[in-house]
């Protein structure tokens, strides 16, 4: 046999793609944490890392990335919910996965409106994060085991859990908001909320603002 009839090696095959991951967090201990530990994962690459929702927003739309991990406060005009939805809405956007220390339904149910492919909390072991974020890349839904536990609570009482609309409405009130100013920041009448917190009155067996946003609070549904 001479050396042209030998037959041919086949070539090495490439190695597997890695995921790549944007972090969108305001405190830089955090962010400085998330790299240490995730850059531990061979097959995670960290493009990028922004202190605010509207760099994690851009940078999105702009570097090849897999998956965002992003939080819900930020010190900017921009929630981590907001920047959700307007990553999520644009053609073959990456994934969002929700990191933070919220589990109330407010939070919840915005950033799976939003469009999260997943929720997990920030006291998350190193490997659940880690799946998670795999999960998330694979473009299935990662839920942290108390927010799956909430959802399926909800799912069980349809009919005195408040809508994702009522928990938006509590949640301004616990932060101080007349019903004029509520109004106004969620595009409704007055006569809108008003009806809104006579619905929400009744599901939580209340007569006042006050009593409202205890009950909703020590039921976890909004924060204080």
């Amino acid at each position: 046999m001479t050396a042209s009839d030998s037959p041919e090696l086949p070539a090495p095959a490439a190695p597997p793609r890695r995921i790549r991951l944007l972090l969108a967090d305001d405190h830089p201990v955090v962010r400085a944490g998330l790299r240490a530990v995730l850059e531990t994962e061979e097959d995670f690459e960290i493009v990028a890392d922004v202190p605010t929702a509207e760099q994690a927003v851009g940078l999105a739309a702009r570097l090849d990335v897999d998956v965002v991990l992003m939080d819900l406060q930020f010190g900017g005009l921009m929630l981590g919910s907001q920047a959700t939805a307007a990553i999520a809405a644009a053609p073959g956007a990456p994934r969002v996965l929700v990191l933070t220390t919220y589990d109330t339904d407010a939070d919840i149910l915005a950033a799976i409106e939003a469009g999260a492919t997943g929720y997990l909390l920030k006291d998350a072991p190193p490997e659940e994060l880690a799946a998670a974020v795999r999960t998330a890349a694979a473009g299935k839904s990662a839920l942290a085991p108390t927010v799956a536990l909430r959802l399926m609570d909800r799912m069980r009482t349809p009919a005195t859990a408040l809508s994702r609309r009522e928990t938006e409405v509590l949640q301004l009130v616990a932060d101080g908001l007349s019903n004029a100013a509520i109004s106004k920041q969620l595009f409704l009448s007055q006569a809108t909320v008003k009806s809104h917190l006579v619905h929400i009155y009744s599901k939580l067996g209340v007569d006042s603002r006050t009593s409202a946003v205890a009950a909703a609070t020590a039921q976890g549904l909004i924060r204080r």
